[in-house]
C-alpha cells in the first residue's frame, strides 16, 4: 500500500477565504484539503492534510512524516521565515520535499524572501494560489516515483 503524502500548513492559513484575500485567494484550508486529495487519488495516492499555528506540532508531524509518509508539501507559512526547528525536522525526513507559499513571496516585504524551508525542499512553488498546492502534488509524486525508479 502506498503511504500518503503528509501536507502540512502552518500558522495562520486556518483563515484562508477570509484574510487578506487579496493576497492569499479566496479558496479555504478545507478547498485545498479537497483539490489536494482529489489530485492525489488520481495519481494513486491519498493525502494526510494538516494545519497548526504551534512550532512544535508542525515538527512532530514531520517527524511523524520520516515512517509514514511518502512525501511531505509544506506551506510553513511565516514558520518559513523564521524556523530553523522546521528545516532541521525536514532534514532529518529522507523524502522528497515541496515547499509551497499561496502568494510569490518574493514579491512581498523583504523579510518573507528568505525561507529556511526552501534549503530541505526538492522543489518551491510560489504565487500560483490554490492551484500551487495541486501542482506541489503532482510534483511529490514525480519525486516519489523518480525515487522508487532508481531504487529498482
Amino acid at each position: 500500500m502506498t503511504k500518503p503524502i503528509y501536507i502540512l500548513n502552518g500558522p495562520n492559513l486556518n483563515l484562508l477565504g477570509t484574510r487578506q484575500t487579496h493576497i492569499y485567494g479566496a479558496a479555504t484550508l478545507a478547498d485545498l484539503d479537497k483539490r489536494t486529495a482529489e489530485r492525489a487519488g488520481k495519481a494513486g495516492f491519498s493525502t494526510v492534510f494538516r494545519q497548526s499555528n504551534r512550532e512544535g506540532e508542525l515538527v512532530d508531524w514531520i517527524q511523524e512524516a520520516r515512517e509514514a509518509a511518502s512525501a511531505v508539501i509544506v506551506n510553513a507559512a511565516a514558520y518559513s521565515h523564521t524556523s530553523v526547528a522546521i528545516l532541521d525536522a525536514l532534514l532529518a525526513v529522507d523524502l522528497p520535499v515541496v515547499e509551497v507559499h499561496l502568494s510569490n513571496i518574493h514579491r512581498r516585504e523583504t523579510f518573507r524572501h528568505h525561507s529556511y524551508v526552501s534549503a530541505a525542499a526538492d522543489g518551491v512553488i510560489v504565487g500560483l494560489g490554490a492551484q500551487g498546492y495541486e501542482l506541489a502534488v503532482d510534483a511529490a509524486v514525480a519525486l516519489v516515483q523518480s525515487r522508487a525508479t532508481k531504487a529498482s
